[in-house]
């Protein structure tokens, strides 16, 4: 039940990214997402009666949260609303959904792991659905909707990679890692926004989407996570619920956003489902 809860919920963020960057801009949405998120994780801390961990992390965590925190939520999510601000979201979930592949190809080089000829075909579909989406449909023209985007949506696979990556290396509980991630990110998060965008008192709509935004995709998501693999005794049948994520958010994005769902999205994103079990092969 926790793994299908954040299954269902992950499903609905990118149509909550696309309604709130209505009214807000990328670096809005993720200062008020990322407060809110911040207020959220205190909280649970403090119901579990975890919160002087906070205190006590010794310098190399508190360094540690800092390349963190640059990392995620700063980057990756300034990254990744600017790619569902210039895509329609039925490109810009899809796409992200390859980090799992840009993950396994990066531990080649940083944690020293052997890519087997799993990896290499599960690179080959994937991306071969990545243009069928990009491209809507006419993938032999690699005439992309708009190549910014596309790059971004790419671009954030690789930051959020990194982020797991070097997220092996802390061995914190993993909601104070990332309460405290948290905390370390906001002063870059808040220095873009006063360099780059004109202070002004946040529209209602925009600081509901931002809410829910914080609230779920950034919070609660990741706790309820942690319980089902925590609860489960086959970590490997929890994973396998994500595959339902891609599938589910293009029903929200149909009857939220009225988008209309291309049969290439369709097409593309079974293509990169396949790659991703392809990995799994044993």
């Amino acid at each position: 039940m926790y793994g299908l809860c954040a299954v269902l919920l992950w499903s609905t963020v990118a149509t909550a990214f696309k309604l709130s960057l209505q009214h807000f801009t990328p670096i809005e949405l993720l200062l008020y997402s990322g407060s809110f998120s911040t207020l959220l994780l205190a909280a649970i801390l403090r119901y579990q009666g975890k919160f002087h961990l906070v205190f006590q992390c010794t310098r190399r965590e508190y360094q540690l949260s800092i390349l963190l925190g640059l990392l995620s939520p700063f980057l990756y999510y300034l990254i990744l609303f600017k790619a569902y601000d210039l895509l329609p979201a039925q490109q810009a979930q899809p796409l992200n959904y390859t980090w799992a592949i840009t993950l396994s190809l990066l531990a080649v080089p940083l944690l020293k792991q052997k890519i087997g000829w799993q990896q290499w075909l599960a690179l080959l579909i994937s991306y071969c659905g990545v243009i069928v989406i990009s491209t809507e449909g006419r993938p032999f023209s690699l005439q992309f909707t708009d190549p910014f985007g596309v790059a971004l949506a790419l671009i954030s696979t690789i930051v959020w990679s990194l982020y797991w990556i070097l997220n092996t290396r802390d061995k914190r509980d993993p909601v104070v890692g990332l309460f405290v991630n948290f905390l370390c990110s906001f002063p870059f998060v808040l220095g873009y926004y006063l360099f780059t965008t004109e202070i002004r008192v946040p529209p209602l709509h925009g600081l509901i989407g931002a809410a829910y935004v914080g609230t779920f995709e950034m919070g609660i998501c990741f706790v309820f996570w942690l319980m089902a693999m925590k609860l489960t005794s086959s970590a490997a049948r929890i994973s396998n619920l994500i595959f339902l994520s891609p599938f589910l958010s293009l029903i929200f994005i149909y009857f939220l956003l009225g988008e209309k769902i291309l049969p290439a999205t369709f097409i593309g994103l079974l293509f990169i489902v396949t790659g991703l079990f392809c990995q799994r092969i044993k």
